[in-house]
């Protein structure tokens, strides 16, 4: 079943029309949030995260947008999708009501949830054979605007067919300033002995709320030190390991980069620590 405003509608209904200015302008964000049984992980960031991102975009934020109201239409979805027993990622879309034929100052907001079935409750850490390579076609413009998870998708879905034709799982994404970003799949994780770095928000990369939630287990463990700060694409040959986080898998160890291979100790390590405090939100 598809929520759509609240109203639960079969998923092949017919919703929105060719003026829906998520279609025609792409200003639509999306959220994507873990559920299991009983548990929504990490919630509160999550609808942190999508406020932050709405006014962003000058959106008018609905007095009922609260955290209760959201939660219950996401549970509302999966109980009338019959999906209680099971795990799901739920994607809720949120885009400006007005249609692209209407002039207005007024940017009020409808919403979708969408439900699609994973396998597992906890976060994985996927560790079998996963090489990247650069993808330099493009960039990553560095600012705010790059922070946000959108229905834009055009340099993932491009540098994706990169890849695929190239033989590789996934890209490392540069910004305007040649720095790394992040890969198509998500934030991404550098690591040097004992020392972490992942690109800042500055740099482009997504604020996805694995990532923060990964930052913060890492500036409370004596094990690693954890540091946002730029990262050249030669120090990705000289790294011990490189991990990639996201809310669909968990924890993606990369084993191959040209002719650098890397160590999958530090991600492991994190994946317990990310599942447990998951457990707990």
């Amino acid at each position: 079943m598809i929520n759509y405003n609240g109203d639960l509608l079969e998923d092949d209904s017919f919703y929105l029309n060719a003026y829906n200015r998520g279609l025609t302008h792409g200003d639509a964000l999306v959220e994507t949030i873990r559920i299991a049984p009983g548990k929504i992980y990490f919630w509160e960031e999550h609808y942190l995260r999508l406020m932050a991102s709405m006014r962003i975009l000058r959106m008018e934020i609905p007095m009922e947008f609260t955290m209760e109201f959201l939660q219950e239409e996401l549970l509302k979805t999966i109980e009338a999708s019959s999906l209680n027993k099971n795990t799901v990622l739920a994607e809720l879309y949120v885009f400006v009501s007005n249609s692209s034929k209407q002039e207005s100052t007024a940017r009020m907001v409808s919403y979708v949830v969408v439900l699609k079935e994973h396998p597992s409750a906890f976060y994985l850490h996927l560790e079998e054979e996963y090489s990247v390579d650069l993808y330099k076609d493009f960039y990553v413009q560095a600012g705010m605007l790059s922070n946000l998870s959108t229905t834009n998708r055009v340099l993932q879905t491009i540098g994706g067919v990169y890849a695929r034709e190239n033989g590789f799982d996934d890209c490392i994404l540069l910004n305007d300033q040649k720095n790394v970003v992040q890969t198509l799949k998500g934030n991404l994780f550098l690591v040097n002995g004992e020392s972490i770095k992942t690109p800042p928000l500055s740099d482009g990369c997504k604020n996805g709320v694995v990532r923060k939630k990964i930052i913060e287990l890492l500036r409370k463990s004596p094990e690693y030190q954890i540091e946002e700060a730029s990262i050249s694409p030669f120090e990705l040959q000289k790294a011990d390991e490189i991990f990639i986080s996201n809310t669909d898998d968990g924890v993606i160890s990369v084993s191959h980069y040209r002719k650098a291979t890397y160590i999958k100790v530090a991600a492991k390590n994190i994946l317990g620590k990310l599942n447990a405090v998951a457990r707990l939100s």
